[in-house]
């Protein structure tokens, strides 16, 4: 089965687990590329005030096209308890091609459950979902067997 990983990450958290899934699965991997500065202070307060408004952003362009993969794993930290702005961004432009998706979020505690029921909206409806703390992914405190079967 042919795999993609799509993920955002502003802190490397949410890389560090796309990176382990795409090697478990031998995965191509796509890093979403923003246009907007999400990093230092003024970064992150800009990121929680795109994420509270959902607001779809322009990101770079990319090396894979998602429709041509059997599963599409796309990765995302929780932002003021919504999905990051760039991989909701991700989300919105490659409608009509996200089938058979599994989507993972990182998070330093909790904004799990509203965040995955914010990217059904958004026409994707998740065949797995995973959430992981910070804390868990930087101790590699977790089992990623029943999320890639």
């Amino acid at each position: 089965m042919k795999s993609l990983v799509a993920y955002y990450s502003r802190t490397n958290i949410t890389k560090k687990l796309a990176e382990t899934i795409a090697e478990n699965v031998n995965a191509d991997i796509e890093e979403i590329i923003p246009k907007e500065n999400y990093q230092g202070k003024l970064g992150y307060a800009r990121a929680g005030k795109h994420a509270i408004s959902e607001k779809i952003i322009d990101i770079e362009d990319l090396k894979f096209d998602p429709a041509d993969y059997d599963v599409v794993y796309i990765g995302a930290p929780v932002w003021a308890g919504k999905v990051a702005t760039p991989t909701l961004s991700y989300i919105k432009n490659n409608e009509g091609k996200l089938n058979n998706v599994k989507f993972f979020m990182t998070a330093g505690s909790s904004g799990f459950d509203n965040s995955f029921k914010q990217v059904e909206k958004y026409s994707v409806k998740p065949v797995k979902t995973l959430g992981l703390t910070t804390k868990q992914v930087k101790k590699d405190d977790f089992n990623l067997d029943s999320f890639l079967e």
